[in-house]
């Protein structure tokens, strides 16, 4: 029985330390400022944590670890709006993400990209829906090139990470 509370507690202070580091890059990428052409669009810093955990955690851990990590930054630098967005954008990228790892059609790499790409599809359905226009989709080829770019990073250096830690519990 008492194996079982420190697995338990194990657990739980690791989603703690990826939430909190996912936090963390969340606030430095809010910091760093970026000459981009599209309004919102980010290195993708936090998605880090989401690429390494699916390989480490399993999806519902990360999941999990994403969801909060998007409520606790909408909170605290953000709005209602900056929630909705990184909410649908989250979700839609966890599950092509998790889709695309399962397939075993592809590394990291493609995974994060495809991570990136559905991240701001998600995103920008919700401001179809937000302004009631598709206007917003002019910025679709913009984002699909930062999505893939930002998508390679991450997934280069998530699986490099991967690679060198232990493995973590399910």
């Amino acid at each position: 029985m008492k194996d079982r509370g420190r697995g338990a507690a194990r657990k739980a202070a690791l989603y703690g330390m990826l939430i909190a580091l996912a936090f963390v890059f969340s606030y430095v990428e809010a910091m760093i400022p970026l000459p981009m052409p599209v309004p919102g669009a980010k290195l993708g810093l936090a998605n880090l944590v989401s690429v390494v955990g699916l390989y480490t955690v399993g999806l519902a851990g990360t999941a999990l670890v994403a969801i909060l990590r998007i409520v606790l930054v909408g909170f605290t630098f953000g709005n209602t709006f900056s929630m909705i967005y990184g909410l649908a954008g989250g979700i839609l990228s966890m599950s092509a993400m998790a889709a695309a790892k399962k397939s075993g059609f592809f590394s990291s790499v493609g995974v994060s990209i495809l991570g990136g790409i559905f991240h701001n599809l998600g995103q920008l359905v919700v401001a179809v829906y937000a302004t009631w226009t598709t206007g917003v989709l002019v910025y679709f080829p913009a984002l699909l090139a930062a999505g893939v770019l930002t998508g390679a990073v991450i997934g280069l250096l998530g699986g490099w990470i991967v690679e060198r830690i232990p493995p973590a519990m399910e």
